[in-house]
């Protein structure tokens, strides 16, 4: 008589259990992990995930208004105001009026902030490279290729 390992009769329920979940479900559930793995890899600098990501998207655009942080992080402005206001208080950012229209407020990321960013993202790598670690090359490549899609799909016009 065949004897399956505990651990294999857990993993084949947990997939069977998945896969009766709708691609949606399956997204969401993937995504949850990961916001989870990120969360306990930023914990070690007492950064919230949604203060990381405004950091990163500070540090992308370059001097960005708080309108425009709030908008990339489809949050109410006020909201983004306090994440920054948390960022500032810690001297990860700066803020300077807008040389364009002195009544508006940029966001620059200080060299503290920088250096952050660089933790972060070796952090988020690591995380991400340790939860996909049981995909072959293969498999990594067209999951890429597909989330790629689905994130050009959900930019493009309607």
């Amino acid at each position: 008589m065949l004897r399956i390992p505990h651990y294999e009769v857990v993993r084949q329920v947990r997939y069977a259990a998945a896969m009766a979940e709708n691609t949606g479900d399956l997204l969401q559930a993937v995504a949850r992990s990961m916001r989870r793995r990120y969360g306990a890899a930023m914990a070690a600098w007492d950064i919230a995930p949604g203060q990381a990501r405004a950091l990163r998207v500070v540090r992308e655009l370059d001097g960005p208004r708080l309108s425009v942080i709030a908008e990339r992080l489809r949050m109410a402005p006020r909201s983004a105001t306090e994440v920054v206001d948390a960022l500032e208080s810690r001297g990860l950012v700066a803020r300077t009026p807008d040389p364009a229209d002195r009544r508006a407020t940029c966001v620059s990321v200080t060299d503290e902030g920088l250096q952050l960013c660089a933790r972060l993202d070796e952090a988020r790598s690591v995380a991400a490279t340790e939860f996909l670690a049981g995909l072959s090359s293969r498999d990594r490549k067209e999951l890429d290729r597909l989330l790629h899609l689905l994130v050009d799909l959900d930019r493009a016009p309607r």
